[in-house]
């Protein structure tokens, strides 16, 4: 059993385009700034595993795959706990960059069937971790 999750949110954050894209980028230093992402392995210039906790009592291990890293995309492909895609659109904005983010994923497993019941409480979950991102973010960014 799997389910299908799409997630779309637009933010802006107080810096310009290239130095969001720089921060995105870097991903090893995503636990520095984003509090939900508990650890980073790098496996390859293309690839590192995320390991994420949100406000639930459980931990997704996201395999990550650079798609691309310029401007004004960057995208991602998930594997692991998670199959599909997570891409930031950067353009500037009056005070700093509009940031579009969007996912798409499917959760298998355990996580897939839970959904069936939980969905409601795995999308506010989501939401806690995207909240976490956006403050961890702006904070950088100033």
């Amino acid at each position: 059993m799997h389910a299908r999750y799409v997630f779309r949110e637009t933010w802006v954050i107080p810096s310009p385009p290239e130095a969001v894209r720089a921060m995105l980028v870097d991903l090893e230093r995503y636990p520095e700034w984003w509090p939900q992402v508990r650890a980073v392995v790098k496996l390859g210039e293309d690839d590192a595993l995320l390991v994420c906790r949100s406000a639930l009592p459980y931990d997704l291990e996201i395999v990550l795959h650079a798609v691309s890293r310029d401007l004004p995309t960057l995208e991602v492909g998930l594997g692991g706990d998670l199959d599909g895609f997570a891409r930031w659109t950067l353009t500037p904005a009056p005070g700093g960059s509009r940031m579009v983010f969007e996912q798409e994923v499917a959760v298998r497993g355990l996580l897939g069937v839970a959904s069936m019941l939980l969905r409601p409480v795995l999308t506010w979950n989501h939401r806690q971790m995207m909240r976490g991102c956006r403050r961890g973010l702006s904070a950088r960014a100033t």
